[in-house]
């Protein structure tokens, strides 16, 4: 069974993400002829091993915070669009998360010419994030809660050179290891000085008890890169501060309800 060939399905870019409920299949995107100056790409969560369709489940759930920067951003020219993964498994050497992750960037140049894409993931999408920013296209990333296996093969860190990138972990996540996403900023630390990383503490995998502060943490670092808005000065001391500090940064409560200040 495991040299079986996989079956032949495409990965899609998935609608434009807009403000309100998630658009039916024939609802027209009311934003679809405005000008797009950057592009942020969501990727969902999803199994290590799987080569069942992608989880409609996983896409919904990262929704919400897709529609949430399009919602801070639009005004100013930011699409977003959450990736349809040909299965919603890792599957090994095969990454194919990753592989869908980069096809996507490489449409969303297509059908928006030469623009910064951000990739956001979250669990599964996150590590997909990380490995798809050698695309010349990715400014930044954003990794949330990110699922990254332990093992005796360290993961790639020199495709981060030149993003600017950030990782978000619960402190109570029992899904996946907050230190094994320490360990991978401060090597990616190493080669970039862009790096940081913020922890919620108290909070779990699913980063729902600040979800609210989590999202104003996604927009800040995303808007700040894409629109060359001012981060907040807790994202800025972040990526200046050095190991362990700008890696083991505390996302406090209430993030957001006042990000200038």
């Amino acid at each position: 069974m495991a040299s079986q060939a996989l079956p032949a399905r495409g990965a899609r870019l998935g609608r434009q993400v807009t403000v309100g409920l998630v658009p039916g299949p024939r609802q027209r995107d009311p934003h679809a002829g405005a000008t797009v100056r950057a592009v942020v790409l969501a990727l969902p969560g999803g199994d290590a091993l799987s080569t069942r369709r992608r989880s409609p489940l996983a896409a919904a759930l990262i929704w919400p915070l897709a529609r949430h920067l399009v919602r801070e951003g639009q005004d100013d020219g930011l699409a977003a669009h959450v990736v349809h993964y040909r299965f919603r498994g890792w599957n090994g050497g095969h990454a194919h998360p990753a592989e869908d992750a980069e096809w996507a960037v490489g449409e969303a140049v297509r059908r928006y010419g030469d623009v910064p894409v951000c990739l956001v993931g979250i669990d599964m999408g996150a590590r997909a994030a990380l490995h798809a920013a050698a695309h010349p296209a990715v400014t930044a990333v954003v990794a949330l809660a990110p699922w990254l296996p332990g093992g005796p093969e360290p993961e790639p860190v020199k495709q981060l050179i030149g993003r600017k990138v950030l990782l978000v972990h619960g402190t109570e996540d029992d899904s996946t290891a907050p230190e094994l996403s320490y360990r991978l900023a401060e090597r990616a630390k190493k080669v970039n000085r862009d790096v940081c990383r913020f922890e919620v503490h108290s909070d779990g995998h699913s980063l729902h008890q600040h979800r609210a502060e989590v999202s104003a943490l996604t927009a800040d670092f995303v808007l700040g890169n894409l629109l060359d808005r001012p981060f907040a000065r807790p994202v800025a001391d972040a990526l200046a501060a050095p190991p362990p500090l700008g890696l083991r940064m505390p996302l406090a409560a209430g993030f957001g309800r006042s990000l200038r200040a």
